[in-house]
């Protein structure tokens, strides 16, 4: 498994495992995949990485996107880890994640957010392995498919930065 940085090259597949993640309904409130223009325009442009397997497919990606435009958040950044649905279970979120995380405090990020539904078990665990805290419940945010769905919200602080 290598982690390598997710350019426009790449944008097919990411769109692809993306796609499979809204499809899930426990992964995000969106409902149609952006095109590359704007993911790209909504995201950092570090901290950006695909998981490639050894038969040379693209079997996640993770990136991390600005919570806010305004200089003094410029430090906090929203996580996005996405693995394509055939290939969970093998640890290739926390490769994605670790990477993230070096990355994020390579690039003066002092705190990562995230903002998941509660059934989405795999991706809570997965946060807090990686130093997250739940800092919060958010009920009935917003609806998917006309249902009120509720969010956790967790965070980690950088020990570098």
């Amino acid at each position: 498994m290598r982690i390598v940085e997710l350019t426009e090259n790449h944008w097919l597949e990411v769109a692809a495992i993306y796609k499979e993640g809204i499809e899930t309904k426990n992964a995000t409130f969106r409902t149609e995949v952006p095109d590359w223009n704007g993911w790209n325009f909504l995201h950092h442009k570090h901290s950006r990485f695909i998981a490639i397997n050894d038969f040379e497919e693209i079997v996640g990606w993770s990136a991390l996107a600005p919570i806010s435009n305004r200089f003094e958040y410029r430090g906090v950044a929203e996580v996005s880890v996405y693995v394509r649905l055939s290939a969970t279970g093998k640890k290739i979120g926390s490769l994605l994640m670790k990477q993230l995380i070096r990355s994020s405090e390579e690039n003066a990020i002092w705190s990562l957010y995230s903002s998941m539904f509660p059934e989405n078990i795999a991706s809570i665990k997965l946060h807090e392995k990686n130093d997250f805290r739940r800092i919060g419940y958010r009920e009935k945010i917003a609806q998917q498919n006309g249902v009120w769905r509720d969010t956790v919200l967790y965070e980690r602080r950088s020990k570098k930065n």
